[in-house]
């Protein structure tokens, strides 16, 4: 594996640097106060073409993969502007309609999501289920060669600003199945059609965007909302999980990274007992070893993403880097916060805001006891624990 980048996955990286000239932490932080979403911010995302990063040209995007994006959402958020509807909208649903999708998804919908003319978000967690997706009851009944589809979904994020949701459902309820990962469907759901409900989940961490809870009675679907194969959407999920878990690493490095940049510069300037206190060594060493510790995610996350690309085995890859970030971003953002004192908790320093962001990464959309049994089961042969 080389991780040497090439030109364009250096501007890529850059491009945090150029977005954040116009659209910077402070313009991020306003709107994650507010909980609305930066509009603005992101059509200027698409009109540089970077929301099709993972969709091949002749559907209007890049053609890249996994590691273009996963170094756009990195470089970006070193610039403390991470966006979480780069993850469920362009990695999770554009890159998986691009590869499974119907020529009506592939033609219609996709340029136009790349041009930032729609959105898409991503269903999968369900209120009774959690992250056990198996039991998911979230059910499209057959009716002829079309469908209806009943259910909820919750913690859906940036409901409210989409116009279609990639949702996982069932076809066959699991008490109905062989094999338990039997009987799953994607369905890209026009939001706008009727039976389609929303209800906002106030979660107490400032975001852009929101979080959603959807109700599904009775909603229409045919073949040209199938997303894949009838019965078989399990088979291509971790399509998407294995991106969301890379391209959420690879944000927590890039906050880690935006928060000790803001640790460092201060600690060169703050002086007490005639001296700055990054001279400290209590002070340098916390924030030294938060440093190596994002430096080293950070390499996981793009040997994860080089393995996705080269189509090998990336769950082992992802769940590590997924853990090891959000561990890193966390130790980063406190660290940040203690070498600032009293003043990393006000307003003007922007700091303490991003706390609760790397913090519910340790738990979401994955937590790290589910990657750590992942690791253990999968990576070392452990028994299975779940």
């Amino acid at each position: 594996m080389d991780f040497t980048l090439n030109d364009e996955q250096r501007q890529i990286y850059d491009y945090g640097a150029q977005l954040a000239q116009k659209f910077d932490n402070a313009y991020w932080l306003d709107h994650a106060r507010r909980h609305t979403f930066p509009k603005e911010m992101f059509q200027q995302i698409a009109e540089d073409g970077f929301l099709g990063i993972m969709v091949p040209e002749e559907y209007g995007g890049a053609g890249l993969g996994m590691t273009e994006m996963a170094l756009f959402m990195e470089g970006t958020a070193n610039h403390g502007i991470p966006l979480l509807m780069m993850v469920v909208g362009p990695t999770m649903s554009l890159a998986h309609i691009a590869s499974h999708g119907t020529e009506f998804h592939r033609r219609e919908l996709l340029p136009a999501a790349c041009r930032g003319e729609i959105q898409f978000c991503f269903a999968i967690t369900e209120p009774g289920a959690g992250s056990n997706t198996i039991k998911a009851t979230t059910l499209a009944r057959s009716k002829g060669n079309r469908f209806a589809l009943t259910g909820e979904k919750t913690f859906i994020t940036g409901a409210d600003v989409s116009d279609y949701c990639l949702v996982v459902a069932r076809t066959k309820p699991h008490t109905e199945v062989s094999r338990k990962t039997d009987g799953f469907t994607l369905f890209a759901v026009d939001l706008k059609k009727k039976g389609v409900e929303m209800q906002r989940v106030k979660v107490s961490i400032p975001l852009p965007e929101e979080q959603w809870t959807l109700f599904f009675d009775e909603v229409d679907l045919g073949p040209e909302d199938i997303v894949g194969e009838v019965d078989d959407g399990f088979s291509i999920l971790f399509d998407s999980l294995n991106p969301e878990r890379i391209i959420l690493a690879a944000l927590c490095c890039g906050i880690g990274r935006f928060a000790l940049r803001k640790a460092v510069v201060y600690a060169c300037e703050r002086n007490v007992f005639g001296q700055p206190i990054g001279a400290h060594q209590g002070v340098q060493h916390p924030l030294a070893k938060a440093h190596t510790a994002v430096e080293m995610a950070s390499l996981m996350t793009r040997r994860a993403a080089w393995e996705f690309d080269n189509k090998l085995s990336a769950g082992a890859s992802s769940n590590m880097a997924k853990y090891a970030a959000a561990e890193a971003g966390i130790e980063a953002v406190d660290a940040a916060l203690q070498a600032h004192g009293g003043s990393g908790f006000t307003e003007d320093t922007g700091l303490y805001e991003l706390y609760p962001l790397v913090r519910l990464l340790r738990t979401a959309p994955v937590n790290r006891e589910l990657c750590l049994s992942f690791i253990g089961e999968k990576v070392m042969g452990l028994p299975r624990s779940y």
